[in-house]
């Protein structure tokens, strides 16, 4: 099979690459950059831990076709934040116990910070809705919420709350 040259922005890097026509975005960023924070959990696009922003919108990674992605701008969780540095979201979710094997954390922040980005001050049903599509096994969601709230609040303030 003919590989396909790909060209991308991600996490506002230009990126060239080939890959094979039937690879998935979440193998491209995985095996081909070497973005290893998207992770593969089901899939089927039940559980949200591949989730990737394309073109500013949340997707499943796991689903897409490396090569229909070509030309648009992916955001993985390592992009999430500026310079190196840790995004409020990811800070709160340390502290307030947001994940605890951390396998679906990843799609988890990118899911918040596309909430955040359309709605920097939602409701707790809003956040709920959002990460309606995520799924963990391990918190039980109330301290995602609570860090999610936490982040909300950090970036109000300019810091994440201790």
């Amino acid at each position: 099979m003919s590989k396909v040259l790909l060209k991308l922005v991600v996490n506002g890097r230009p990126q060239e690459f080939a890959c094979e026509p039937n690879q998935t975005l979440l193998d491209a960023l995985r095996q081909d950059l070497g973005l290893t924070g998207s992770k593969r959990g089901c899939d089927d696009s039940s559980c949200g831990a591949c989730t990737v922003q394309v073109d500013g919108v949340p997707m499943l990674a796991c689903t897409l076709l490396a090569a229909g992605c070509d030309g648009q701008e992916i955001v993985t969780v390592e992009g999430i934040a500026d310079h190196g540095s840790l995004a409020a979201i990811q800070k709160a979710f340390g502290e307030w116990g947001g994940s605890q094997c951390g396998f679906c954390t990843p799609g988890f922040m990118i899911t918040v910070h596309w909430l955040l980005g359309q709605n920097p001050n939602p409701t707790e049903e809003e956040i709920r809705t959002a990460l309606s599509g995520n799924l963990c096994r391990c918190t039980g969601y109330n301290q995602m919420y609570s860090a999610v709230k936490a982040a909300i609040a950090a970036e109000q303030r300019g810091k994440v709350p201790r």
